[in-house]
């Protein structure tokens, strides 16, 4: 949630002074420039907080600790080995070793 407050306080900020950078007749390309700097240095500045809340958000986003995806013939493995070891209690399966080890 953090992420889409900053975000969206970034975007309006670019809208604020992209208006005013309009009304001083300072161009299309010139005034989307100059929007884009400015909302950045004053979230820089004045939204620090915000800024590192949202960061820690995107952070926990991407590294998180989830079950890998699985293809359908990785399941399939998984379910043949299961249905062995419980028809066998004996065998052993050593397939999530890695080779040479």
């Amino acid at each position: 949630m953090a992420f889409w407050k900053f975000t969206a306080l970034r975007l309006g900020l670019v809208a604020v002074f992209f208006v005013i950078c309009m009304v001083l007749q300072l161009g299309l390309l010139l005034s989307a420039l100059a929007a884009a700097v400015l909302a950045w240095c004053v979230t820089y500045l004045f939204a620090r907080d915000m800024r590192d809340e949202a960061a820690r958000t995107v952070q926990r986003r991407f590294t998180e600790e989830r079950a890998p995806k699985r293809n359908r013939g990785e399941l399939d493995d998984s379910e043949a080995e299961d249905t062995l070891v419980a028809e066998n209690p004996d065998v052993q399966i050593d397939n999530d070793r890695r080779r040479g080890a």
